[in-house]
């Protein structure tokens, strides 16, 4: 290699140089993506062989001692993944037990909709967190602001909800018809 080689590429890059398609035999070739770099065959399109660069994206953070897998009996580990850390097990993906890792917000204030289930807090893809059902699928219902154990005096709905209105929190009739507000005692 000529010091200009070492110059435009990394030492990783050179590391898949000879690397043979194990579908064809043909030399893999790293490429760019729309999801980032991968390895795929130098004789596509007769051979569709391709490899991601990057890794799985739950690696472990740290084996949890003393602690095994419901399911299978393997120990649990810390694990980062797409929404944060979370608890899962070693033996990833023959075993597919995962647990949160934070504590569960879960209130204890049954659901208005279906009476059934009760309001959870969850968090969106987005990072925002909203109150359902945790019924779901059966129940669909959902709240953005934090739900109040207290029925509406005005139109008898289970809940209110606690919200932000002009700088003082007030508990608001989650009800688009209804929309009584009180000031929060």
């Amino acid at each position: 290699m000529s010091k200009i080689d070492h110059h435009l590429f990394s030492a990783h890059e050179h590391a898949f140089e000879r690397e043979p398609c194990p579908q064809c035999g043909a030399e893999l070739v790293i490429r760019q993506g729309k999801h980032g770099p991968f390895l795929g065959c130098s004789a596509y399109p007769a051979c569709d062989y391709i490899r991601s660069l990057t890794p799985s994206g739950r690696d472990i953070e740290k084996v949890l001692e003393g602690s095994a897998c419901p399911e299978c009996g393997q120990p649990l580990a810390i694990k980062k993944g797409r929404y944060g850390l979370f608890v899962g097990c070693t033996h990833y993906p023959a075993c597919q037990h995962i647990e949160s890792l934070q504590e569960s917000d879960d209130t204890q204030i049954l659901c208005p909709e279906c009476g059934k289930g009760h309001l959870v807090s969850r968090t969106s893809r987005y990072g925002k967190q909203f109150y359902s059902c945790d019924g779901y699928p059966h129940c669909k219902y959902v709240i953005n602001d934090k739900p109040v154990p207290m029925p509406c005096p005005q139109c008898g709905w289970g809940i209110m909800v606690e919200k932000k209105v002009r700088g003082t929190l007030r508990w608001v009739c989650p009800q688009k018809k209804c929309g009584h507000q009180s000031e929060r005692v």
